[in-house]
């Protein structure tokens, strides 16, 4: 499952959240992602920027209700992603944001890592019965332990994702290594999450058999927004996924070195080499290495086989260039 997540890319602007769903479907991706943003049900006034990036928001506060759409807007982006076969998602920051989201539909709940240790709300999430994905960009152990343990209590599936809390984060913090600590814990789907910037990681994580791949996307990296050094570009969503269908393909067809060499049999003969005359040799030559080298094609006496034919007489007059065969020897 490739997550392709808008985010604050579309900076508030409903045609251009509505302009990422096509690029994102055009991509080939799985789901769209968004991030459902009530800022009076999630944030105190007094929430400080992580990073003061925004030169029309005087506060963080100001920035949410800027990135928020009505329920009716919602609606709208989740009938767009129905309809050209985006699964919807949209990961909620408040109570009140599960309550649209449930009423709105999603697929599955995206939970950001920020929210994993809100066990209320996740408890909400998890008591619809539909599935829930956890990053786990800032989130120690014991407490994605608790997050599991909450979300399964509810009868609801879960996967976990590695995540680390960077943007853009550097290859040494990826932590490709974490997936498999997760799988093996959990004993559930796992994926990576990954705020680099580059496909990179993500192709990684596919030959070791991620079962769920998120990535940011931006139309351009000239674009405005907070989570533009963190993404790929639309294009390079499509190389990604282009990518990943094929480390699939590989992995899902194991091959038979023997069985493939078989297979390969023409080719073989066409590029392996064979015992070869130098020269002219009348009948009765007593044939030695001055006499013989190795040449294509390969369908002649195999080249691994030249010591053998040393000191074997000819049964008639050859050319040089001339292919040997067992039938030319004594």
């Amino acid at each position: 499952m490739i997550i392709a997540e808008v985010a604050q890319a579309h900076d508030g602007s409903l045609g251009t959240a509505h302009a990422y769903i096509d690029a994102i479907a055009k991509a080939g991706a799985n789901a769209v992602k968004f991030q459902t943003h009530i800022a009076s049900a999630e944030s105190t006034p007094g929430e400080p920027w992580r990073v003061k990036f925004s030169p029309q928001d005087e506060t963080r506060y100001e920035y949410w209700q800027r990135m928020e759409f009505t329920e009716s807007q919602w609606q709208g982006l989740k009938q767009h992603a129905d309809e050209v076969g985006l699964w919807f998602l949209s990961s909620p920051f408040s109570s009140e944001a599960v309550e649209l989201l449930t009423r709105v539909g999603v697929s599955v709940w995206k939970v950001a890592s920020g929210e994993v240790g809100n066990l209320p709300m996740l408890r909400q999430m998890a008591q619809t019965q539909l599935p829930c994905i956890l990053s786990t960009g800032m989130n120690p152990i014991e407490e994605i332990d608790a997050a599991v343990k909450t979300v399964r209590q509810h009868a609801a599936e879960v996967a976990v994702l590695q995540c680390t809390t960077a943007y853009p984060c550097p290859p040494e913090k990826i932590g490709l290594n974490v997936m498999e600590q997760l799988r093996n814990r959990y004993e559930c789907p796992v994926g990576l999450s990954d705020h680099s910037g580059t496909i990179y990681p993500s192709l990684a994580a596919a030959t070791l058999q991620a079962n769920v791949l998120e990535v940011h996307v931006t139309f351009s990296r000239e674009t405005f927004g907070p989570d533009v050094p963190a993404s790929v570009t639309t294009g390079e969503l499509a190389q990604l996924v282009q990518g990943v269908r094929f480390i699939e393909t590989m992995i899902a067809n194991p091959v038979n070195k023997d069985a493939m060499a078989k297979e390969l049999t023409p080719l073989r003969d066409l590029f392996g080499k064979s015992v070869v005359t130098r020269c002219d040799l009348a009948a009765g030559t007593i044939l030695s290495p001055e006499h013989l080298t190795l040449k294509k094609p390969g369908n002649g006496i195999p080249a691994k086989r030249l010591p053998e034919i040393f000191n074997r007489k000819l049964k008639a007059a050859v050319a040089a260039d001339t292919l040997l065969a067992e039938d030319d020897l004594e």
